[in-house]
């Protein structure tokens, strides 16, 4: 049996001067090894030659699809559309290792691959037929065609076959929780949507014009009269955090008389806390 050593720290007891502390000490012990994971080396060295293969065929095509560019174009321009090429059908394979656990998605990611795959290796062709070395363009071609076997093998000991049932409940979990997740913009444009509809309400009960009283007769009336006439209209129904908006936008200080408005024309069981809290934020605002 193989060993080897390992290396861990303990806490021991170390007296000096009859004081007795707990101190770190290092210890290396000899521990049984593990067997040897062969096929899962294997594995990884199937996925290496896999990726090796995929960036020596991005190398060949982005040179031979370059120069075919360059023709019409400038150099920069032409090579960089080449690479556009190959990334495509990198991005698909990319895409199906995602979805190596759902065979119906990995299916699509599959087929988009091939499709890709063989528009690049028709423009290596096209380029050896230019050059006048069709059969150079064809075996540059299957560079590409080689590459996309390769991580198709890799793909093979890496991704899991579910049955037809536990495939079904992996669909409906995944729907769920894709909703979930989707519910969070949502839920967070119609907040948006809302504040600005209290927002707006707001805005136009401030913008509402005073009325004043034509009768000249009744300009004798009392300081507190005219107090309680100039105050916020009594419109509704509102939020309280509208209601509070419009007290403040016409001066009325007091939170007594704001919590009194407040319970006249959104709530009538509106917290003094709540109100002072909105009052705050309203002096903020403004």
């Amino acid at each position: 049996m193989r060993t080897r050593a390992t290396t861990r720290t303990v806490h021991e007891p170390h007296t000096i001067d009859g004081v007795t502390e707990m101190v770190e000490v290092q210890r290396t012990e000899e521990t049984l090894a593990p067997p040897r994971d062969w096929d899962h080396l294997v594995r990884q060295a199937v996925t290496v030659g896999a990726v090796v293969m995929v960036t020596v065929s991005v190398v060949w095509s982005t040179a031979s699809i370059g120069d075919l560019l360059a023709r019409v174009t400038e150099p920069l321009a032409a090579y960089g559309a080449a690479v556009a090429f190959d990334a495509a059908w990198i991005m698909c394979m990319a895409v199906e290792w995602l979805h190596r656990y759902d065979a119906p998605r990995a299916a699509r990611a599959r087929r988009a691959g091939t499709a890709a795959l063989l528009l690049a290796m028709g423009a290596v062709a096209v380029h050896g037929h230019l050059e006048g070395t069709l059969v150079i363009g064809i075996v540059g071609a299957l560079v590409s065609a080689l590459a996309k076997g390769s991580w198709a093998i890799a793909m093979s000991v890496h991704a899991r076959t579910l049955d037809a049932r536990t495939q079904a409940w992996v669909a409906a979990r995944r729907a769920r929780i894709d909703a979930q997740r989707a519910m969070i913009p949502i839920r967070r444009d119609l907040q948006r949507g809302e504040a600005l509809v209290a927002a707006e309400r707001a805005a136009l009960a401030s913008a509402e014009p005073i009325r004043t009283n034509p009768d000249p007769d009744q300009s004798a009336e009392s300081g507190s009269e005219m107090d309680e006439e100039s105050g916020p209209p009594a419109t509704g129904p509102m939020t309280i955090l509208d209601a509070v908006r419009t007290a403040t936008d016409c001066n009325m200080g007091d939170p007594d008389q704001v919590l009194a408005y407040v319970r006249q024309v959104a709530d009538a069981n509106a917290k003094p806390d709540t109100v002072k809290r909105y009052m705050r934020l309203a002096k903020v605002a403004g």
